[in-house]
């Protein structure tokens, strides 16, 4: 159980799929104010769909087939899939929030593709599976708020012309990055 907590706060902090593997880049410079919270409820519901899901159809159907190489070309289709439903069915649940336009967002958001493959990787069971999805969805959201409330503060001061705009999110996504460096020491293994 310590494991499997562990695997969380980790995914979450110290290996972010964000800052550590710049997997989720393109949806954290994409991403509207007004949709922050969308996007992040919308990737962490289809990391932890996709994470469990393809560990099982990894585990349960291509290895007892022989055909555990196809991997990535189940998790692809796999995470398409499940963007629509998905989009659908939360509305539903969060009706205060506009999940209108995040379907290119999710769509090219390959930390979900890349934690399917780690999932299969490191192969150390179901539970932990899903704890590393959970956990990953929860640091993409963690850092997609911070970085939508570190670019509004940019926004407000007075940033060089040369800097405006993507200059500064990058700087700013490199101090966010810079800042998370210090929870590495958190979890010693």
């Amino acid at each position: 159980m310590t494991e499997i907590v562990l695997t969380l706060i980790s995914a979450a902090l110290i290996n972010n799929f964000v800052l550590h593997w710049p997997l989720g880049v393109d949806p954290l410079l994409g991403t509207e104010r007004r949709q922050v919270h969308a996007l992040g409820i919308a990737t962490t519901c289809l990391m932890l769909i996709v994470g469990m899901l393809g560990h099982a159809l990894y585990h349960w159907l291509l290895v007892p087939l022989g055909l555990s190489s196809l991997g990535l070309f189940v998790f692809l289709p796999l995470s398409v899939l499940l963007i629509a439903p998905l989009l659908t069915l939360l509305p539903k649940l969060f009706s205060t929030l506009s999940f209108e336009g995040l379907w290119p967002l999710l769509l090219g958001n390959a930390s979900v593709l890349g934690l399917a493959l780690i999932n299969v990787r490191d192969d150390k069971g179901f539970f932990h599976a899903t704890a590393l999805s959970l956990g990953a969805g929860l640091g993409f959201w963690l850092v997609l708020s911070l970085f939508c409330d570190l670019r509004q503060r940019t926004l407000d001061n007075d940033v060089p012309l040369p800097f405006r705009g993507l200059p500064i999110d990058l700087i700013g996504a490199g101090l966010i990055a810079v800042a998370f460096l210090g929870f590495s020491g958190l979890i010693k293994t």
